[in-house]
């Protein structure tokens, strides 16, 4: 296989990690893996926080489809999902630990609609400090900001504190 079937493969990887990210997001960081997740909802002291530790979860299946697409027999479609899954986790990191969290200086100003939408609905998932009550969940996509706004209002388990700096 080769050529668009592989691209094709490709680009729906990383459309198909928009889903599992979310769904991860909202059912298992703010799950049961609450313990890891819970430090990247506070103020954040040095380069790193334990929320850290879900990359290197999160890379393994990347590292795992490489290997099994080159070594495996599993083939170039193998190789074609680990680097989609790998290009996620890289626009991941420059959106959100570079861009929204400022992990890494930059000068970058969200211009579009689209990206100041979801940098702001990022930011409103971070006003929320519990595990409970928190709104957008995804990191490419977000809904209106006006709906993000209705339910935090609506919401009566959200713990909320005034956006940081870091935000």
């Amino acid at each position: 296989m080769e050529g668009l079937p592989l691209i094709a493969i490709f680009l729906g990887t990383v459309l198909g990690m928009e889903l599992f990210a979310y769904a991860m997001h909202r059912w298992v960081m703010h799950g049961p893996g609450w313990f890891l997740h819970a430090s990247h909802h506070r103020e954040r002291h040095g380069p790193f926080e334990w929320n850290d530790l879900y990359a290197a979860i999160f890379a393994i299946p990347s590292i795992a489809m490489f290997w099994l697409g080159e070594r495996g027999g599993w083939g170039p479609s193998a190789t074609a999902v680990g680097a989609g899954i790998a290009a996620y986790g890289a626009i991941y990191f420059g959106f959100h630990d570079w861009i929204v969290h400022r992990r890494l200086p930059h000068r970058i100003v969200p211009r579009s609609a689209y990206f100041r939408r979801i940098v702001q609905a990022h930011r409103l998932h971070h006003v929320v400090e519990s595990r409970q009550g928190a709104v957008s969940f995804g990191f490419l996509w977000a809904p209106p900001l006006e709906q993000l706004h209705a339910q935090l209002r609506r919401s009566q388990t959200a713990e909320l504190r005034r956006p940081s700096r870091q935000d």
